[in-house]
């Protein structure tokens, strides 16, 4: 029972943030998944946030960064071990 009552306060407090799911089925568009070196290149997507996804990506040299702006994602920031964040609204 103190569990419900200590998630229900924490996402109170931060009601941008959404638990994880790891491959969440529907996150990002195919658009979206092809800019990323398509499905088989992806690893894990959750969502951090209610503007962002977060992509682990098996080979982070595939990503097509022009295609991902074609696709509609504003900006993305790559980091190490192929993990990409993707702002995916303003």
């Amino acid at each position: 029972m103190f569990e419900k009552w200590q998630r229900a306060f924490w996402k109170a407090l931060t009601p941008d943030l959404i638990a994880e799911t790891a491959a969440a089925p529907g996150l990002l568009s195919a658009d979206v998944l092809s800019a990323l070196g398509g499905a088989g290149n992806l690893k894990s997507q959750q969502r951090v946030a209610l503007t962002r996804v977060r992509v682990q990506l098996l080979d982070a040299a595939k990503v097509d960064a022009a295609a991902l702006k074609a696709a509609g994602v504003p900006g993305m920031m790559v980091l190490t071990g192929g993990v990409v964040h993707l702002l995916t609204g303003l």
